[in-house]
């Protein structure tokens, strides 16, 4: 189905847009310095950058091209096949070891961060697990114990990694969903307060994320040593003050501030662009997902699946840039996630741009299936009054 150009969101492509060329913009100036020192050139990441973003538009493509009904038929196939890449990453030689994570594999020159892709088909697969369950979920608790166990599947797969930042951002959303879909509150009550207690005992019980805890409550009382990353990030919001040092004259990322061009970009940009233009980045978020939340009930009303889909999308970029700039503030404790459309970073990219393109395809089916009912709707009117005109 070919899309007509008044069904295309584009206050929605707009801010898409907008984000994309400001990640882009931030990238280039957090990094400049790093990829000079480290690669003999400065424009390293840059140029990976744009390829990434060039694979994401056109993924993006590919995506709005397909038609719900694919998404709806295939979900659980592609849903079977993202379990197995998160089982993939964790066999040795296969997955690719970072900073004592194994969370990537590599394909020829390309690697792929596969808590993304699951990210993406989670999503797809709850969705389509709720237009067709919804009833189950709210009646007992056979409807509200499936979905349970295959979100603890796929966080148990997540944690061996471990990926603890996007254990929390899948699990949100499923919940998010589950309580979108007619979950009865006080079962929604005990599934937040369970996950909560999870979470909770997962980071006392392992060393490293209780000494996350332990910067994140005092990072300056261990400055150089484990609270060195949240201190170099405070420092770079203080400097920032009210407008910013200015585009390009970050002192924090000359190798002050380690991963600067990834997870800790907001930080750049409330050092360059001070607390109005971290501001301007939150309301641009804002913008996005109130635009995507606000699709919903249109798209409901043609497409459950779709509205579903749409609806975690929305919740899991809320909850990811929630978090990144949480982390990066020293709201929360340090998580490695990184910035929607703007960090570096080509899976996380794609699959952004990927949510995007479905929640656009998604709005302009439901604007043309009531364009479609609005006219047979004038032709019925039309056929009537001119039986009745015959009659008289």
């Amino acid at each position: 189905m070919l899309m007509r150009s008044q069904t295309v969101d584009w206050v929605l492509i707009g801010l898409w847009a907008a984000l994309l060329t400001v990640g882009l913009i931030m990238v280039a100036s957090a990094s400049i310095n790093f990829s000079d020192a480290n690669y003999g050139d400065p424009w390293y990441f840059v140029k990976r950058h744009l390829v990434y973003l060039l694979l994401a538009v056109i993924g993006a493509l590919v995506v709005f091209s397909l038609p719900m009904q694919f998404w709806q038929k295939y979900g659980n196939v592609l849903f079977i096949a993202s379990l197995a890449l998160l089982l993939m990453v964790l066999i040795p030689g296969v997955g690719k070891k970072v900073n004592g994570s194994q969370r990537w594999i590599v394909l020829g020159p390309i690697t792929v961060q596969a808590s993304e892709v699951a990210k993406f088909m989670v999503v797809i697969f709850f969705a389509g697990y709720f237009s067709r369950r919804g009833a189950e979920l709210a009646q007992g608790w056979r409807g509200f114990v499936k979905p349970v166990l295959v979100m603890v599947l796929i966080s148990a797969l997540l944690l061996l990694e471990p990926d603890f930042g996007s254990t929390v951002v899948i699990a949100g959303t499923v919940v998010g969903m589950m309580f979108f879909a007619g979950v009865r509150i006080w079962q929604f009550m005990l599934l937040l307060i369970a996950g909560v207690s999870a979470l909770a005992l997962m980071a006392m019980l392992s060393p490293y994320r209780m000494q996350r805890l332990i910067a994140y409550l005092d990072p300056w009382a261990d400055q150089f040593n484990s609270g060195y990353q949240l201190t170099q990030s405070l420092i770079a919001f203080g400097r920032g003050e009210w407008f910013g040092v200015g585009l390009g004259n970050s002192i924090q990322k000359l190798f002050f501030l380690p991963e600067a061009h990834t997870d800790f970009i907001f930080s750049i940009v409330a050092e360059e662009g001070g607390l109005i233009g971290a501001f301007c980045l939150i309301a641009l978020f804002v913008a996005l997902v109130s635009r995507l939340l606000s699709q919903v009930n249109k798209i409901a009303e043609k497409n459950t699946f779709a509205a579903y889909a749409v609806f975690g999308f929305a919740i899991m970029f809320a909850a990811q840039t929630f978090i990144n700039v949480g982390v990066a503030s020293g709201l929360l404790p340090t998580k490695g996630l990184t910035l929607p459309l703007i960090s570096y970073g080509g899976s996380s990219l794609i699959v952004s741009c990927a949510m995007l393109a479905f929640a656009l395809r998604a709005n302009s089916e439901a604007e043309v299936e009531a364009s479609v009912e609005g006219d047979l709707s004038v032709k019925s009117n039309v056929q009537v009054n001119s039986k009745s005109e015959v009659l008289a």
